[in-house]
C-alpha cells in the first residue's frame, strides 16, 4: 500500500533538498518561513507534467496551489512530530537501503556481465554432473580429499562412460551424479555455469569448485534456446464447457479475435483480441502455459487447456529467437545482482572504493587477535578476554576511526561451528579482510547521499512520501473509514448522488453469422423457451449462437451501445466483430443505493471532502507568502522550455 502510494501520489512529488545543496537564491514562497526555492518547483513541474490527469493542474497557477498544499500537509506532519516517530524512520530506513544498491555497484563490471548473460540466453546446454560435497570452510586435509576423489571419477568418466559410473557412485548424499537437462543463463550457480557454457559438447570438464564441493561436467549437447513468442488467449476461469464450446466455434471458422472480444475474462487483453505481449521462457508465472506457446508454430492454435489460472486457448502470431539487450538490459541487471555473478561485482566495488578513499591501516596490530584466539571459535563459544584491549587504532576510513573493539565484536559475531579447523591466523587474515571490505561499503552507503545528487533526490521523495503517507491514514483515510455515523450522515445529506442507473434484465445472443441472430430472434419474439431455442440452433455438435443472460447496465461487454432500454427483442446489432440480439425482460429503473450497497463510494467522497476541509483549515493555520516577482519570473521560465 505505502509503495503504491509513493508511486502514485501526486505523480510522486520529489522532495526538497537542504538550503545548503539548492544553488537557486529564488524563493517561490515561504510556508512559516520555511523557504521552497523556485528551482524545486520547476523540476517538480517538469518532471510530474505527464502525470497529472487535471489539465487545470498543467497550468502553473494550477500546479501551485497543489504544490503549497502538498508542503502545507508535510508541515503539519512535522508539526505533530510524525517525522521522529520510530515506526517512519525504521520505514525509511528500509527503504534507503532497499533504494541504495541501485547505486552501489560497478557499471564497468555490470554491463560486462549483463553482456555475458544476454549472449549465454541465446544457448541452452545439456549437461551430467558428478559432485562430490565438501564444506566451504572445510580444513585443507578435507578440501584435498574431496579434489582428490573427483579428480579420480574424472579418470573413470574418460574410461567407463558417464552412466557407468553414475549408477555406481551415486548415492544422494555425499556423491550426487545427475542428469541436469537443458538449462541457459541463471539456471545454475554462476561459475558451474561458466564451465559448462566454456566445456565444448562431448567433453568431460576439469574439477571445479562450487559453494557445494567440487564437480566435473560432461556436456551432452548445446542449442539455440527457444526465444521469444507473441501469442494471444483466450482465457475462461473456471468453466470448461464454455471453453470447449468457443473452441468449437472457433474451428466452425469464427474468428479468434472477435470471440476474444466477446468472452476472454482475461481484461488486460480481451479488448485487444486476445493478444499478450512478446515474452520469452521464464517470463510468465505459468510454465504450462509457456511451455503450450514455445510448442505452437506460427499461426497455429492450441486446443483448449488449463493453466493454474483458468482455461485458455492460444494462438501464435510470432516466433523470435530472442528480444534485442536494450530491451532486457534492466530485466538482467536485476537477475545479476541476485545472482553469485554480484561477488565480481562487489570484488570490483571494494577495489574502487579503497582507490577513492584515504585508508590509513595499522597492521601490526592484527597478530594480537591471533594470540587470543582459541579452540573455543570452532565452537561458537569464543568471547573477548577480560583483558581485552579495544582501544588500539586499526585503520581508519577518510574520518572514521575504527578500533580493536570494533573489529573484535566482528569475530565474536562470525563465529560459528564449524566441521574442520582452520589455523588461527588464517581465520583471523580472512576475516580482517572481509571487515575491512564490509566497512568500506558501509562508508560509501552512509554517505551516499552526499556524493551523488539524483539519490539524494529519489531518497527525498521516499523520506516525504512516507511522512505525507502516516499524516493522510491518521488525519483522513482511518478517520473516514472507522467513523460510522459520520458516514452515514454524510451518506443522507448527500444520497441523491449515489443510485444504480437505469439497467435490463436480459439474454443477448451472439453468433458470428447474421442469419443464425436472425432465427434466434424470431424464436424469442415467439416466446420460445432459452433451451429450446439452443437446442435447435446449436445442433450437429456444433455451437452456432452463445447466449449471455443477467442485470446488465449500459457498459456491459456483451450489450451493443445502440441498444435501446425496452421490453422485447431488439434488431440485429453488430457488435465486437460479431452480431448480437437482445432480449429485454425487464427495464430495471433509476433506484436509490443503500448505504451498504455504496459504501466503498461514499468512503471516498467523504475523504475528499474531510480532506478538502482540512486543507482549508491548514491554510489557515500556518502562514504562506507567495513572491510574485519570483512566480512571474518561474512562468517566464517554463512558457520558453
Amino acid at each position: 500500500m505505502k509503495i503504491k502510494f509513493l508511486l502514485c501520489f501526486l505523480g510522486v512529488f520529489i522532495a526538497q533538498l537542504s538550503n545548503a545543496q539548492n544553488k537557486e537564491k529564488d524563493i517561490l514562497f515561504t510556508i512559516e518561513e520555511t523557504p521552497v526555492h523556485a528551482s524545486e518547483f520547476i523540476r517538480v513541474y517538469n518532471k510530474n507534467l505527464e502525470l497529472v490527469k487535471d489539465e487545470s493542474q498543467k497550468d502553473v497557477d494550477g500546479y501551485l496551489e497543489l504544490f503549497i498544499n502538498y508542503k502545507l500537509k508535510l508541515q503539519e506532519a512535522k508539526t505533530l512530530g510524525l517525522d521522529k516517530k520510530k515506526t517512519y524512520l525504521r520505514e525509511f530506513e528500509s527503504y534507503k537501503k532497499q533504494l541504495s544498491k541501485n547505486y552501489l555497484t560497478d557499471t564497468k563490471v555490470t554491463n560486462g556481465l549483463v553482456k555475458e548473460a544476454y549472449e549465454r540466453m541465446g544457448y541452452e546446454v545439456d549437461a551430467s554432473h558428478i559432485l562430490v560435497r565438501v564444506d566451504e570452510n572445510a580444513i585443507p586435509e578435507d578440501t584435498l580429499k574431496a579434489y582428490d576423489q573427483v579428480l579420480k571419477l574424472r579418470d573413470r568418466v574418460l574410461k567407463e562412460g558417464y552412466k557407468a559410473v553414475q549408477t555406481d557412485v551415486h548415492n544422494g548424499k555425499t556423491i550426487f551424479a545427475e542428469d541436469l537437462g537443458y538449462f541457459s543463463a541463471f539456471k545454475m550457480v554462476y561459475d558451474f555455469e561458466n564451465v559448462a557454457f566454456k566445456t565444448n559438447v562431448g567433453e568431460v570438464s576439469q574439477p571445479f569448485r562450487t559453494r557445494f564441493g567440487f564437480h566435473i561436467l560432461t556436456v551432452l549437447d548445446k542449442r539455440a534456446s527457444r526465444g521469444q513468442v507473441t501469442v494471444a488467449h483466450i482465457m475462461i476461469k473456471d468453466d470448461e464447457t464454455k471453453i470447449n464450446e468457443i473452441y468449437k466455434r472457433i474451428e466452425q471458422g469464427e474468428d479468434f479475435e472477435a470471440l476474444a472480444k466477446q468472452f476472454s475474462e482475461d481484461k488486460s487483453s480481451s479488448s485487444k483480441g486476445g493478444k499478450l505481449k512478446p515474452f520469452s521462457g521464464g517470463e510468465l508465472s505459468s510454465r504450462k502455459f509457456e511451455d503450450v506457446a514455445f510448442g505452437l508454430n506460427e499461426k497455429e492454435m492450441s486446443k483448449p487447456f488449463k493453466s493454474e489460472f483458468g482455461w485458455h486457448i492460444l494462438k501464435v502470431y510470432e516466433k523470435r529467437q530472442r528480444q534485442a539487450l536494450d530491451d532486457v538490459k534492466t530485466q538482467l541487471e536485476t537477475k545479476i545482482k541476485r545472482d553469485s555473478r554480484s561477488k565480481l561485482i562487489n570484488t570490483s566495488r571494494v577495489n574502487d572504493l579503497k582507490g577513492r578513499y584515504d585508508i590509513v591501516e595499522t597492521k601490526a596490530v592484527i597478530p594480537y587477535f591471533t594470540s587470543i584466539l582459541n579452540d573455543t571459535y570452532f565452537q561458537g563459544r569464543w568471547s573477548l578476554p577480560e583483558s581485552f584491549e579495544g582501544d588500539r587504532p586499526l585503520f581508519k576510513i577518510q574520518d572514521k576511526q575504527f578500533t580493536t573493539k570494533d573489529f573484535g565484536q566482528f569475530l565474536v559475531n562470525s563465529q560459528r561451528q564449524r566441521t574442520g579447523k582452520k589455523p588461527l591466523k588464517s581465520i583471523v587474515e580472512h576475516n580482517y579482510k572481509l571487515f575491512l571490505e564490509n566497512e568500506l561499503l558501509k562508508y560509501q552507503e552512509e554517505n551516499l547521499e552526499y556524493e551523488n545528487e539524483e539519490y539524494a533526490q529519489i531518497l527525498g521523495e521516499y523520506r516525504d512520501g512516507l511522512l505525507l503517507f502516516d499524516l493522510m491514514e491518521t488525519e483522513i483515510w482511518n478517520a473516514a473509514k472507522t467513523d460510522s455515523v459520520a458516514l452515514k450522515n454524510y451518506y443522507e445529506e448527500n444520497k441523491t448522488r449515489y443510485f444504480f442507473k437505469e439497467r435490463i434484465d436480459a439474454v443477448v445472443a451472439s453468433s458470428a453469422k447474421k442469419s443464425n441472430i436472425k432465427k434466434v430472434a424470431k424464436l424469442l419474439k415467439e416466446g420460445k423457451d432459452l433451451d429450446e431455442i439452443k437446442l435447435s440452433i446449436n445442433t450437429d455438435d456444433k455451437v452456432n449462437v452463445s447466449f449471455t443472460e443477467g442485470i446488465m447496465d449500459e457498459k456491459h461487454q456483451a450489450l451493443p451501445k445502440k441498444i435501446k432500454f425496452e421490453k422485447g427483442v431488439s434488431k440485429v446489432h453488430k457488435h465486437n466483430d460479431a452480431y448480437v440480439a437482445v432480449k429485454v425482460k425487464d427495464v430495471l429503473p433509476v433506484t436509490q443505493k443503500t448505504f451498504e450497497e455504496t459504501k466503498g463510494k461514499v468512503i471516498s467522497d467523504y475523504q475528499a471532502s474531510k480532506e478538502e476541509n482540512w486543507l482549508k483549515e491548514l491554510s489557515e493555520k500556518y502562514a504562506i507568502k507567495v513572491n510574485e516577482k519570483v512566480l512571474t519570473k518561474v512562468k517566464s521560465e517554463i512558457k520558453k522550455q
